[in-house]
């Protein structure tokens, strides 16, 4: 701190700009998000219902619909209403959050993590057999039918996994959800 003259008080440093907050940019990247998980499994619920998996890039993907009862790999089949709470929670702890956020790549991996919940949340709400029970729609099958080379999935199990890659690699790299950075030491 510099004094400019004798006696007088010293200039104070201006305070440090924070990044703007990046709630909107979140919530665009849900809805979007969100609409496509929405779409596709619309327009794979009313076309593949009840055919053959369709053979798409040479069979590197298969696409056909699979009604998921369970999580992940169809783990906690049964516990249907127990995923649509945690599910709750997780959109509700994300929109809380969300006026925190300051970093751009936070925001973006927050609301495809958001979309991905919500996106299964309303399978489990609105799909048969009923609410709280619902089953999600998966029909994305890569390198082989029937999941055989790896679980079926969909946008939203998508839009979960490459959002929580990202939080994991900021988190790695120093990168704040406040949009500060972490020296390393």
């Amino acid at each position: 701190m510099v004094s400019t003259e004798q006696g007088s008080q010293p200039e104070a440093a201006p305070p440090q700009e924070l990044p703007k907050r990046r709630v909107g940019l979140l919530a665009v990247i849900a809805v979007v998000a969100f609409a496509l998980d929405l779409t596709t499994k619309a327009i794979v619920a009313s076309t593949l219902e009840g055919h053959e998996p369709v053979r798409v890039l040479g069979g590197l993907v298969y696409l056909q619909i699979v009604r998921n009862p369970g999580a992940a790999f169809s783990m906690a089949t049964g516990m249907t209403w127990v995923l649509a709470l945690v599910a709750t929670a997780v959109v509700v702890v994300l929109i809380w959050f969300a006026g925190r956020l300051r970093s751009v790549g936070w925001a973006i991996g927050l609301g495809l993590i958001l979309a991905g919940a919500f996106g299964n949340l309303m399978d489990r709400l609105f799909r048969a057999p009923g609410v709280l029970r619902g089953h999600v729609v998966d029909f994305i099958s890569v390198f082989a039918p029937n999941g055989q080379a790896f679980p079926v999935f969909n946008v939203a199990d998508s839009c979960i996994t490459c959002g929580a890659i990202l939080i994991v690699l900021l988190t790695l790299l120093g990168r704040d959800y406040d949009g500060s950075v972490r020296s390393k030491k």
